[in-house]
């Protein structure tokens, strides 16, 4: 059971009064009246009210004392983290050069009326390289490509599909050299010849070569509408884009695939006719962060003794996967000294130093007084008169840097050839510095584990220490025919409305955070053991019903609702029964999404829930089930409703 906290003294106003009311009838017997209206009585519900406050102050005093104890123990409050956004530098127009948009380079939300505009910047160079058109290629089925080069030098027409389409059908661009990073806009000049398709919703996807294998390009816009008319599409190649071979030729390819129709989707039944094609980049993307980097800081000069402290000017500090390193000057050279957790395992000649991001304090090894008399030192001492400076860190973070998609607007300083700028994708990551109340939550869970990942529950409870913007954390093990094998699987923090349908890449933890983790992780690990840090698994499931809508209610309108509705309830952050994510290897039921569908406004009654498994892989449905059950490690992910509202008649 929990330890009683001892009240130090439990009378209240109430007890005060009655009290100075009897000791007045005991040394004041002439004081007969003892009502509310008598001045007398006002003063002693005044002295009675300031003394209720001084109790309610020395209760306080275990508090106190348990946050001291807190302090003793190691436990410091958690700092913010920034947020993280791509954001997209739209060129003036195809340059022949290249455009680089240079690191730090400053983005920034609109400032509205009485507010103050949230800055980010970038954290590397970005490269808008210039590219064109130099291959064709198709592929029907999967099969091997074959070269459409003849097409693209005499402007002749070729199908982009076979002439009955199937799934794994491909149309391949490509490119004359990579284009990593870059938005690349896609000419076509098309006939409207793919009949069959619903433009809006067509059964294609875009892909790029990484190097080892087919990722998905986010698709910015579409003019053609899936092939069927002249027209851009923009697309936002992988950071990772590589030359590969496509039908004996090398290039920076790109290909719009068909995949399998979702249940009710409409296929193609003739293939799109390509006269011409042609490419060239508008824009390339960054990665940002909600912070400002401080270069060059001087902190002092060294007074030679141990445990000194100084402070950094600009607080808090905010963490980003790279160590923070402070240098001190000697002989004329700058030595790196890097930054520790403890000096628990500090000799006297490591150069470490402890940074407390809340308050910006560095602090230099201890020199502590042993039995013998002597002193020993955790950690080196800068010599006397040695000047002490930060190179560079960040600073700022919080959870206002969330901001949603096209938020991002103002470019703060003029980048040549860059006309603009703008997020596609709401920021994610940014969380406030912790609040005592949690702190004093967290102590006793991490005295418990002594900073050594033992149980998988030790596991779980360092990675919510180390990183803030990891939303659910799970460890597992004993499930892998490896003996030692330690699996933690990470759900990052999701921002945006979680009524909007998600992506697996949203739900994949930063290589930063990955790097930080994985660093923390290993040095606390039973020996023996081997860890393996990685996304959660999903098992994907999309859900096609009928819904019959009420009297007056817009069939438009009340479908969005209701697959917002099955977005938030199938959410890995926010769903499930209790609104704090999806339990692991919890299964769907097709009667769960019944009351889910009923008790959005507008709905008379659910006529039809079915429920498919989808291969995330493929991105297609495979079997239709009545319940889809996830393994034990696997969340559902919601792919692809398909949602029909019958208007009442």
């Amino acid at each position: 059971m929990v330890l009683p906290a001892p009240n130090l003294d439990d009378r209240r106003f109430q007890d005060l009064v009655d009290d100075a009311k009897r000791l007045v009838q005991q040394r004041c017997p002439g004081w007969t009246d003892h009502n509310v209206s008598d001045p007398g009585v006002t003063l002693l519900e005044t002295f009675a009210y300031v003394t209720d406050q001084l109790l309610y102050r020395l209760n306080r005093v275990p508090d106190r004392l348990y946050v001291t104890f807190l302090d003793m123990i190691g436990v410091r409050l958690l700092p913010p983290s920034a947020a993280r956004s791509n954001v997209t530098f739209w060129l003036t127009g195809p340059r022949p050069d290249p455009v680089i948009v240079p690191r730090s380079t400053e983005v920034a939300t609109v400032q509205a009326d009485g507010g103050e505009a949230i800055t980010f910047v970038t954290l590397a160079d970005a490269r808008a390289l210039p590219t064109r058109v130099a291959h064709l290629a198709t592929s029907a089925g999967g099969a091997d490509a074959i070269n459409q080069d003849r097409a693209l030098q005499t402007g002749e027409t070729c199908d982009a599909f076979s002439p009955t389409p199937v799934p794994a059908d491909a149309f391949y661009v490509g490119l004359a050299t990579a284009a990593p990073s870059c938005v690349v806009a896609i000419r076509f000049d098309c006939s409207v010849e793919g009949v069959g398709v619903d433009p809006a919703d067509p059964p294609m996807v875009w892909e790029a070569w990484s190097g080892d294998r087919w990722l998905a390009c986010d698709l910015e816009r579409d003019e053609t509408h899936a092939l069927n008319k002249p027209g851009d599409v923009v697309l936002h190649v992988p950071p990772n884009h590589d030359i590969t071979v496509v039908g004996g030729q090398a290039g920076g390819w790109l290909r719009a695939r068909l995949t399998a129709p979702r249940p009710q989707q409409p296929f193609f039944a003739v293939p799109p006719k390509v006269r011409n094609v042609e490419a060239f980049t508008i824009g390339v993307d960054s990665d940002a962060v909600h912070a400002q980097l401080v270069e060059g800081e001087r902190l002092g000069v060294s007074d030679g003794t141990p445990a000194q402290s100084l402070a950094v000017a600009r607080t808090p500090v905010v963490p980003t996967g790279e160590p923070m390193v402070i240098q001190v000057a000697r002989g004329g050279q700058w030595e790196d000294w890097s930054a520790v957790d403890s000096f628990a395992s500090s000799g006297p000649e490591d150069r470490h130093v402890m940074v407390d991001s809340a308050t910006g304090e560095v602090r230099f090894g201890p020199a502590v007084r042993l039995m013998n008399g002597g002193l020993r030192n955790y950690g080196a001492v800068p010599p006397a008169g040695a000047e002490i400076r930060v190179p560079w860190y960040w600073t700022g973070g919080g959870a206002g840097g969330n901001v949603g998609a096209r938020r991002l607007q103002v470019v703060k300083a003029p980048v040549p050839n860059v006309a603009g700028a703008t997020n596609r994708r709401a920021a994610f990551g940014g969380t406030d510095a912790e609040a005592i109340d949690n702190a004093k939550l967290r102590g006793p869970i991490e005295l418990r584990t002594i900073d050594r990942a033992v149980t998988a529950e030790d596991y779980e409870v360092l990675v919510r220490r180390v990183a803030p913007e990891i939303a659910r954390v799970r460890c597992v093990s004993n499930v892998d025919t490896e003996p030692g094998l330690v699996r933690v699987l990470l759900v990052p923090e999701v921002s945006g409305d979680p009524d909007q349908p998600l992506r697996l890449a949203d739900l994949a933890p930063s290589p930063s955070t990955l790097q930080r983790l994985g660093a923390y992780l290993d040095d606390r690990r039973m020996l023996g053991t081997r860890l393996l840090l990685e996304p959660a698994r999903y098992r994907g499931v999309t859900v096609v019903a009928r819904v019959r809508a009420k009297r007056q209610v817009s069939a438009e309108r009340l479908s969005a609702e209701l697959v917002a509705a099955l977005h938030r309830y199938l959410h890995p952050v926010v769903g499930g029964p209790d609104g704090t994510g999806w339990p692991f290897g919890r299964p769907v039921h097709q009667g769960e999404v019944y009351a889910v569908f009923q008790r959005v406004a507008g709905v008379d009654y659910v006529e039809q829930v079915r429920l498919f498994a989808v291969d995330l892989r493929a991105e297609r449905p495979t079997d239709e089930l009545e319940r889809v059950v996830p393994e034990p490690t696997e969340l559902i992910f919601s792919f692809r409703p398909d949602v029909l509202v019958e208007e009442a008649v």
